[in-house]
C-alpha cells in the first residue's frame, strides 16, 4: 500500500529551551544558575510569562500566579519581561531557519515549523540539520533548543518536548503510529485542558484509545476537530509548514491589582493599552481592522466586544477613539473589573494597497465628565 503524501516529508520543531528567561540569564550573569521568574510581580496579580529551569524544580511553570510561584520558591528572583530584547534575538534565530530553508512557520517567538524535504543545503538527513541548526542557534545567541524531527508537523512537535532542555528526538515514519498510540492524551498537541476533561471522560486516555473511535462520534463529539483527531491517533497530519504566516491579532492586556469600576480609572488603563497596543502595530509594520475590548469581571466572568472597522487602524489614536463605543455595549451589572484586555485583529502589512472609503471620518478621543464616576 502506497504511504500517505505526510510520511514523505521531512518536518523539524525547533523549541527554545526556557526562551525568556535563558534571554535574562544571558545577558545577566547574576541571574545564571539561579530560579529565575519573568513575569509580574508577586504582589500584584501578576503571573508566571515564562522561568528558568532552577525554577521549574519547584512545581513552577507559565501562567501561575506570581503570588503562588514565590510561595513556592521564596528565593526566586522576578523580572519583568523584556519583549523588545526576545524579539530581537528571535529574528536572529528565525534568520538561521531561512539559511536552510524557506518554508518557515513561526509558532511565536521562540519556536517554528521547519519543512526541510528540499534545502538550500541539500542535506538529505533531518537529523542532522536539525543538529546543525541546534548547533548554530548556540554559537551565534549561547542560547540551547531542543528539537523534533519526523514525518509531520504534529509529531515532530510532540517530539521536541521528549528530551528538554537541550535535546533532539527523531520519530521515524514507521514508527509514528507507535508513538502516538503509547501518547498519554494530555501530551497530544492541540488537546488543551478543557478537552482533555471531556477525553478522559469518554474513557479516551492515549492515542490507542483515541484510535478505537470512529470518524462520526468523534465529529458528534468534537465538532471540526474530530477529523484532526481521527487522523492524528494513526498518525497522520497533511498540514503544510506555511512560511511567513502572518499573525491574525497583536494585544495586550494587564490584570488589575484591585478590583475596580471607576470609569476614570478604566480610562486611564485602555489608553495605556491603546499607547502599548498602537507601539506593536507600528513595530510590526501592520495594521488592523477588528478591535476589540476585552474585560474580566471579579468573579472572572470573561466577556469579549469587537469593532470592525473599514478604515485601518494604525495607531493608539485609531484605537482609543474607537474604544468608547465598545464599553457602552459591556454590561455590568454592579460587577467590578479585575481585567481589562485590548487587541487589533484583521493585520495586514503596511505596505498592502487598501482603498480608502469616502467620506473621511473625522475621529475625536473618549472624553468622560468627572460626574461620571462609578459605571
Amino acid at each position: 500500500m502506497t504511504k500517505p503524501a505526510s510520511r514523505q516529508r521531512k518536518i523539524i520543531h525547533i523549541d527554545m529551551d526556557a526562551f525568556f528567561a535563558s534571554v535574562e540569564q544571558r545577558d545577566n550573569p547574576q541571574y545564571r544558575g539561579k530560579p529565575l521568574i519573568v513575569g509580574g510581580s508577586p504582589r500584584s496579580r501578576g503571573v508566571v510569562a515564562a522561568c528558568s529551569y532552577e525554577a521549574r524544580v519547584f512545581g513552577i511553570h507559565s501562567a501561575m500566579p506570581s503570588a503562588h510561584a514565590v510561595r513556592c520558591c521564596p528565593q526566586a528572583l522576578f523580572v519583568r519581561p523584556r519583549i523588545d530584547r526576545y524579539r530581537e534575538v528571535s529574528q536572529e534565530i528565525m534568520g538561521i531557519f531561512h539559511n536552510i530553508t524557506n518554508l518557515v512557520e513561526p509558532l511565536s517567538l521562540d519556536e517554528a515549523f521547519l519543512d526541510v524535504t528540499e534545502n538550500s543545503w541539500g542535506e538529505c538527513s533531518a537529523t542532522r540539520l536539525a543538529e546543525i541548526i541546534r548547533k548554530e542557534i548556540y554559537t551565534a545567541t549561547g542560547l540551547t533548543a531542543s528539537a523534533g524531527v519526523s514525518c509531520n508537523k504534529f509529531i515532530a512537535k510532540v517530539a521536541s518536548d521528549i528530551n528538554k532542555p537541550d535535546g533532539l528526538t527523531l520519530i521515524p515514519p514507521e514508527q509514528a503510529e507507535a508513538f502516538v498510540a503509547s501518547l498519554p492524551i494530555g501530551k497530544f498537541y492541540g488537546v488543551g485542558k478543557a478537552t482533555k476533561k471531556k477525553m478522559l471522560a469518554l474513557g479516551i486516555k492515549t492515542g490507542a484509545s483515541l484510535r478505537q473511535w470512529t470518524l462520526p462520534d468523534l465529529t458528534f463529539h468534537f465538532g471540526k476537530s474530530g477529523q484532526f483527531f481521527y487522523n492524528i491517533s494513526r498518525g497522520l497530519d497533511e498540514r503544510p509548514v506555511q512560511p511567513g504566516q502572518m499573525r491574525k491579532s497583536t494585544g495586550r492586556e494587564t490584570t488589575l491589582s484591585e478590583d475596580i469600576d471607576d470609569i476614570l480609572e478604566i480610562q486611564t488603563i485602555l489608553k495605556e493599552l491603546a499607547r502599548e497596543v498602537g507601539e506593536s502595530l507600528c513595530t510590526l509594520h501592520e495594521r488592523g481592522f477588528t478591535l476589540t475590548l476585552k474585560v474580566r469581571f471579579q468573579d472572572f466572568t470573561t466577556i469579549t466586544r469587537s469593532h470592525t472597522s473599514q478604515i485601518p487602524i494604525t495607531s493608539d489614536f485609531d484605537i482609543y477613539t474607537l474604544l468608547p463605543n465598545l464599553l457602552t455595549q459591556v454590561e455590568f451589572y454592579g460587577k467590578k473589573i479585575r481585567l481589562l484586555g485590548v487587541s487589533v485583529g484583521k493585520l495586514t502589512r503596511n505596505d498592502e494597497p487598501h482603498q480608502l472609503l469616502l467620506p473621511f471620518m473625522k475621529k475625536g478621543y473618549l472624553e468622560i465628565t468627572s460626574s461620571e464616576k462609578k459605571i
